[in-house]
């Protein structure tokens, strides 16, 4: 791909009144993003969103300047560009409607976006010494039980500093995302914790540098934070928090959301009871109660993993046409699966189910399915 594609690309949010949701329809009904670009002004405005003043935007071409001198960034601080169709993108991200076009990354490793197991961690800047144990707690139980899971949060104080820090402990990959470009961090007393993240983890973000912290950037910021990861637990907040904020976005992902409770009595725990009370977050007190709800199976470190035979005698044809599609992806969506076997949904429901219940196959949360360990007969 050309740096031109690249820059229209970038150029295309940058667009004044254009969301990621506006853009992607864009992209959508002129092929490219470079195509906006060269569409006349008649053209887009019969695009369903694109009034005048968009059309009048595109028509300048002004933020191509902008998307010029982010390449001149991303290429100076070896920065990671990635558009939201690249097969590195985030894929839970990229099911979300109103996920970022371009993800800024910066990191000296090779991260997983799409790794097994991505949760997130959240909670108030004013943490109590309560709430920072649970938070360290959880994470040294899930890794006590064999887990290895990215821990995703967005570095500011309390507990998500707390998050990351435990998890860079634990020698477990961390996604701080920010709320602002790549080219500085905020808070700055967090530098020496971002330094590390990037050596084993990653800095994320949909701004371009010279973006500064403004708190108005924080709903961009809680809506990546949400849709990396497959659960959002949220620790400690208040009514009015921002972590309620995430949850929010979460449930309406339709990703798990996680709450821990605490003393009626304490306005940084009342955000999380009522989340519970509400019905809308899974209480969890310990790193036991994050395994139950998220359907992960302790596994010790020295434990092996066992195989089991498939006797393929017993499967119809559609089952085994599901086994051979899963044993080539190793784990797809319901919808994937049936584009990929070419079977109706309703047929890959049942057939998924009947594999599941005799132990073939497992689920995970967001209708996704894999094959168990196996060896053939």
């Amino acid at each position: 791909m050309g740096a031109s594609e690249l820059q229209y690309r970038i150029a295309i949010e940058l667009i004044p009144k254009v969301g990621s949701i506006t853009a992607k329809r864009l992209i959508a009904y002129c092929g490219s993003a470079e195509a906006v670009f060269h569409q006349s002004k008649k053209a887009l405005l019969k695009i369903p969103g694109v009034g005048r003043t968009i059309a009048t935007e595109v028509a300048t071409q002004n933020v191509l300047h902008l998307a010029e001198k982010e390449i001149e960034f991303i290429d100076r601080y070896k920065i990671k560009a990635l558009y939201y169709t690249d097969p590195e993108y985030p894929e839970r991200l990229r099911q979300c409607e109103d996920g970022p076009v371009m993800l800024y990354v910066k990191t000296h490793t090779n991260i997983n976006f799409n790794a097994d197991k991505i949760i997130s961690m959240v909670g108030t800047r004013k943490a109590t010494a309560y709430g920072k144990q649970v938070c360290e707690d959880i994470v040294n139980g899930l890794v006590a039980s064999g887990h290895a899971p990215i821990i995703v949060s967005g570095l500011a104080y309390g507990i998500d500093i707390v998050a990351h820090k435990s998890a860079l402990k634990n020698n477990l990959p961390t996604i701080a995302v920010l709320g602002h470009g790549l080219d500085t961090i905020y808070p700055t007393a967090h530098r020496r914790v971002a330094k590390d993240i990037v050596e084993h983890g990653a800095l994320v973000t949909d701004f371009i540098s010279g973006t500064p912290f403004d708190p108005n950037n924080f709903l961009r910021r809680n809506r990546i934070i949400a849709g990396l990861s497959d659960a959002t637990v949220v620790v400690e907040s208040a009514v009015e928090g921002g972590a309620l904020v995430t949850a929010d976005i979460a449930n309406s992902y339709n990703r798990d959301v996680l709450a821990v409770p605490g003393n009626v009595t304490s306005a940084y725990s009342q955000g999380c009871n009522m989340l519970i009370k509400q019905n809308k977050a899974a209480l969890v007190e310990s790193a036991e109660d994050v395994e139950f709800v998220m359907g992960w199976k302790s596994v010790k470190k020295t434990e092996s993993i066992k195989q089991f035979t498939i006797n393929f005698d017993r499967l119809n044809e559609d089952e085994i046409k599901i086994l051979n599609f899963l044993k080539a992806k190793g784990e797809e969506t319901v919808d994937l699966i049936a584009l990929g076997t070419g079977l109706p949904v309703s047929k890959v429901l049942s057939s998924l189910l009947n594999l599941e219940f005799s132990g073939v196959v497992s689920s995970k949360p967001g209708k996704v399915f894999t094959i168990k360990n196996y060896c053939n007969d």
